[in-house]
């Protein structure tokens, strides 16, 4: 389940990371697409600068989980994931709290979706800041199988 989490924010993060910075024009004026309105145009002008930091922020934190579900031995990996958890936390309470609070002017189904999908970058990373539960029918490994 824990890769499963990191996997769900890696593709969240490459996804919406990829498209603002390699599209910001595109990223301003159509985000998040799919019958939504334009939710990055109705916060203020576009900002070229600032949309593709933001791209980047989205990619690095995708490079991060990517790299804890490539960590071998399972008490590193779950290390990594829970440093990958903190840094999606970090960026997304405040950025939860900030679009739960400007909602105003939204259609409501973008009142609804926003913060419903930004939520999901606050609870998906929760698990993985705690002990992974042992798994049950399988062997246990040795400190020295988590080494390889």
């Amino acid at each position: 389940m824990r890769t499963t989490l990191l996997w769900i924010l890696n593709l969240l993060g490459l996804g919406v990371g990829g498209w603002a910075l390699f599209l910001p024009d595109r990223f301003y004026d159509s985000f998040p697409g799919v019958g939504f309105g334009a939710w990055v145009m109705m916060d203020g002008p576009y900002n070229q600068h600032l949309i593709r930091d933001v791209g980047a922020l989205y990619l690095g934190l995708a490079a991060a989980g990517i790299i804890a579900v490539l960590t071998r031995g399972a008490a590193a990996r779950t290390a990594a994931g829970r440093v990958v958890a903190v840094a999606w936390l970090v960026f997304s309470l405040p950025h939860f709290l900030y679009h739960v609070v400007h909602l105003h002017g939204m259609a409501t189904i973008d009142a609804f979706g926003q913060p419903v999908s930004l939520l999901l970058t606050v609870l998906l990373p929760l698990p993985l800041l705690f002990p992974a539960r042992p798994s049950t029918g399988r062997s246990a490994t040795t400190p020295k199988e988590d080494q390889r």
